[in-house]
């Protein structure tokens, strides 16, 4: 590889890795939210253990991603000088607001871990949404960044460089929303599906512990409401696409020839060359009415546009195949589990515990797809129609070396991580419940320590 390639790998790995914790750092939030106020309606102690080691689980996640946050700041000006020459005084409004998001965060967070029989009931309590509510602020400030790369807007583009700059405009662009949106919701699909899967597990290994049926339950409750809204917000997204960004919609799809009546395929393996999918089930008129609400809409397809400016078409075809596929599969697991649920027999369903934990990792795999789309399907362009990948990276030979100290890097944070997690995880059934005097702080019932 050169070192454009090189650099662009460097970026991948660091947005992969990052992207997991930065889902985390969303999702877990609520469900400590929700447990906490199930323990403080109820005074089940369960749920204090439970959002007790929830919020442990939070801490080692924020500590982790904020160096991985750390990283990837400081990569847009050490690998990418010449996207922040012309971007920065456009969208770099975005970044310190995301900063600011970020620290209201962390303190929230400090607050609500040490706050614990210090602070007043209520307010405590209200630092776990603080940190939620930063949390997802923090995020849509960061994709509206993003958003700008695939949209932008804001200025005037002379052919070397932008005037007329308005950061406002620039935030508020046309994929901004759409894109925060459908990615709000993956990451609460993907990580309480993760989260679910791991109570399952310790449930189907005979703990007799009711804290991972509380678990169970509140967890799946969020995991198949996202599941459910996001093949519905993708079709909205699809249509986004379409009108912004025809050729990452074609690439998508395969779809190499402009034509009414499109077919939207299941599978299939593209070919460049001669301009083929393999191996596909096509559905005729289904991209047409995806993009546009008409089964015989003529949709735009790759023939529109010079060949050095198509994206990958085999990476961002199997990478869209990958993150519907497993959002469909998932979406159905959803509604039956809530079916389940609703006729109390979702822990006699110990099959369907199983297919619990074996997808639990998916939404994951999901939400990494998602973003090769976005972020491949975008090429050759850093900013789309403005500037290009290969005219944006840093000149400095020796690329080579910064992605393998990355790789290096990003392999202890992995395994420093999973070890810190394994603990939480043993730790948590050493959890007490709360005494008399914690309930009677709570104002809730006192419930005696009931642990096995």
């Amino acid at each position: 590889m050169d070192d454009l390639m090189y650099a662009r790998s460097t970026m991948a790995l660091s947005l992969g890795f990052h992207i997991v914790f930065a889902a985390v750092g969303m999702a877990m939030p609520l469900l400590v939210t929700l447990s906490h106020r199930h323990w403080l309606k109820t005074g089940d102690p369960d749920a204090y253990r439970l959002t007790r080691a929830w919020g442990r689980g939070v801490a080692i996640i924020f500590a982790v991603g904020a160096v991985s946050g750390t990283v990837l700041s400081f990569e847009l000006g050490l690998l990418w000088p010449g996207f922040m020459e012309h971007a920065g005084p456009i969208i770099g409004m975005p970044f310190s607001l995301e900063g600011a998001a970020f620290f209201l965060e962390a303190i929230f967070l400090g607050l609500y871990l040490y706050g614990w029989k210090r602070m007043k009931v209520r307010t405590h309590f209200w630092m776990s949404v603080a940190v939620g509510v930063c949390g997802v602020t923090s995020a849509l400030l960061v994709i509206a960044a993003n958003g700008w790369m695939n949209s932008p807007t804001g200025f005037t583009w002379n052919g070397t460089s932008a005037s007329d700059i308005d950061p406002w405009a620039a935030l508020m662009n046309d994929a901004w929303l759409i894109q925060s949106g459908h990615m709000i919701i993956a990451a609460f699909e993907a990580v309480a599906f993760l989260v679910l899967g791991i109570h399952s597990f310790l449930l189907l290994r005979g703990s007799k512990d009711k804290m991972h049926t509380l678990a169970i339950k509140i967890s799946l409750a969020v995991a198949a409401v996202a599941a459910i809204a996001q093949p519905l917000h993708g079709h909205f997204s699809a249509q986004s696409v379409a009108k912004r960004q025809p050729a990452k919609l074609a690439a998508m799809e395969a779809h190499f020839v402009t034509g009414p009546r499109a077919p939207i395929r299941i599978g299939g393996i593209p070919n460049e060359e001669t301009q083929e999918v393999s191996f596909s089930i096509d559905i005729p008129g289904g991209l047409s009415f995806l993009a546009h609400d008409d089964f015989d809409a003529v949709v735009i397809g790759l023939d529109q546009f010079p060949k050095e400016e198509w994206p990958p078409v085999l990476i961002v075809h199997l990478a869209f195949q990958v993150m519907v596929g497993i959002g469909t599969m998932l979406a159905g697991l959803g509604l039956l589990g809530l079916l389940f649920m609703r006729r109390k027999t979702l822990f006699s369903k110990r099959w369907f515990l199983w297919i619990l934990v074996m997808v639990a990792p998916l939404g994951m795999v999901a939400l990494e797809a998602g973003w090769v789309v976005t972020e491949v399907g975008r090429q050759p362009w850093i900013i789309y129609g403005i500037l290009k990948t290969k005219d944006a990276v840093t000149p400095v030979p020796g690329q080579v070396i910064h992605f393998y100290m990355f790789v290096l890097l990003y392999g202890f944070l992995a395994i420093a991580t999973a070890w810190m997690w394994r603990r939480q995880v043993l730790a948590a059934r050493g959890i007490k419940s709360p005494d008399k005097a914690m309930s009677e702080w709570a104002g809730v019932t006192y419930a005696p320590d009931d642990e096995p």
